[in-house]
């Protein structure tokens, strides 16, 4: 650790990271540890863990007739496709009846996504306009306190070209826009995320980062309590793990480079696994939700966008059963087939649940200081509807963010039912406050 990890008189700062040859591990909340955040010109600060926000998004639509749920907190019943949550239902909100306006009656699935965080019209033809997008604004106003801004994920490569309706499909595969006319890059490759989270990087990349702080967590171990140990073993144990499958997927990629360098293709132009992804989506998933969950722990950043699979989506799932790919079956959504399909994608939701809820901060978990907020482009694929949108969160931003309900705004009246005022409303919980945002310039009553 440098001085800039300590307080004055050799007492800990909670911001801790561990430095190694080419590497820099960030480490969770540590009750031993005086203050989170503070730097050696701070005074000490009350220990309140920060918010965090991190979306997932699903393209075209989920399985219509298996999307209910009613009651409330312990007892709120799930339908089918909800189902994987029942764990979390006392932090769930199920949200009804929302909708994008910007989105509707401009034609399917480009025109639908590329503003699903922004609530600003997009651009037809060849020049990109639209607007910044919701995690992007939070980015700016609270990545400064953190070491990274935003982590911007996709479990799927881009789209180019453009789609029937003249709109350019980079609509169709970022949900994430730096500004009106401009997407943020997704990474894509779980390796290149992982090594952006600790900084790794130079020639002894491929080198483990554990085996290069090994010294310094040492130190530490000496300097903080046995819960405080505990907690640090089993942080560093989840590291392992996970740089261990980074490291399977970095040798596949390395491969398809020299692959696409023999055809004379680009790489994303490349179809897995030749392009160095799994073949099987569920390693990648699971992969990226723990390298989100950990970017989380320990405070690397505080906002996260994945991208679980794009508009059009091309992913198959032969796991579940199901011969065509996403987007052929999302034609025919209250199929068996896209249920599956559907309930697939909520078990993700589940499962970045379940990692921060299983992660102490606190009096509490990282969970309970989390915004998990979860969405589609639109509610049916078979018909292309967006008029209402499905919409789940989960965690409670640090009891900012009242859990455990079912909200419905279906028959209040388009002004009262947008999107945008559900996204001015989670920003006043994360303490920035706009006057508008997107089509909105109120916020979302009841929530």
């Amino acid at each position: 650790m440098s001085n800039e990890d300590q307080k004055p008189g050799g007492s800990l700062s909670r911001r801790i990271f561990l430095r190694g040859a080419g590497v820099m591990m960030a480490l969770p909340w540590l009750e031993s540890v005086p203050v989170w955040g503070a730097t050696l010109d701070e005074p000490a600060a009350p220990n309140t863990p920060p918010k965090r926000f991190v979306v997932q998004f699903m393209g075209t639509g989920i399985s219509p007739n298996n999307w209910s749920a009613k009651g409330e907190g312990a007892t709120m019943e799930l339908s089918k496709s909800l189902q994987p949550l029942e764990p979390y239902k006392t932090k769930l909100n199920v949200i009804n009846g929302l909708f994008n306006k910007p989105s509707t009656g401009v034609g399917i699935h480009p025109g639908m996504t590329g503003n699903i965080l922004s609530g600003m019209p997009l651009t037809r033809g060849a020049v990109l306009h639209g607007g910044i997008s919701l995690d992007q604004v939070l980015a700016a106003k609270i990545g400064q306190e953190t070491a990274q801004p935003s982590l911007v994920l996709s479990c799927e490569q881009p789209l180019t070209g453009y789609h029937e309706s003249n709109f350019s499909m980079a609509y169709s595969s970022h949900i994430s826009w730096q500004s009106a006319d401009s997407p943020v890059p997704t990474e894509v490759y779980p390796s290149l995320a992982f090594d952006s989270l600790f900084e790794n990087n130079g020639s002894r990349r491929l080198e483990s980062i554990l085996d290069r702080v090994s010294g310094e967590a040492s130190g530490l171990r000496r300097r903080i309590s046995l819960d405080d140990r505990n907690k640090l073993d089993e942080y560093l144990t989840s590291v392992r793990e996970v740089e261990q499958r980074a490291q399977r997927m970095r040798g596949e990629m390395g491969k398809a480079v020299t692959k696409a360098k023999d055809r004379g293709k680009p790489l994303v132009g490349m179809k897995r696994p030749d392009n160095g992804l799994p073949e099987d989506i569920r390693e990648h998933m699971r992969l990226m939700c723990d390298i989100v969950a950990l970017a989380i722990q320990t405070d690397k950043t505080r906002v996260a966008t994945m991208l679980m699979c794009r508009d059009l989506s091309g992913l198959f799932y032969p796991f579940l059963g199901v011969r065509d790919s996403h987007h052929p079956a999302s034609h025919h959504d209250n199929s068996d087939d896209y249920e599956r399909i559907t309930r697939y994608y909520i078990s993700q939701l589940a499962y970045l649940a379940g990692k921060l809820q299983a992660m102490p901060e606190g009096t509490g978990t990282v969970l309970d200081s989390t915004c998990l907020l979860w969405l589609s482009n639109m509610f049916s694929g078979s018909v292309h509807d967006n008029s209402t949108l499905p919409i789940l969160t989960v965690g409670g931003l640090g009891g900012a963010l009242t859990t455990g309900r079912v909200l419905n705004y279906r028959d209040k009246g388009d002004d009262n039912r947008k999107v945008c005022s559900l996204y001015l409303s989670l920003m006043d919980k994360m303490g920035v406050h706009l006057d508008r945002f997107g089509d909105a310039d109120t916020r979302l009553v009841g929530l």
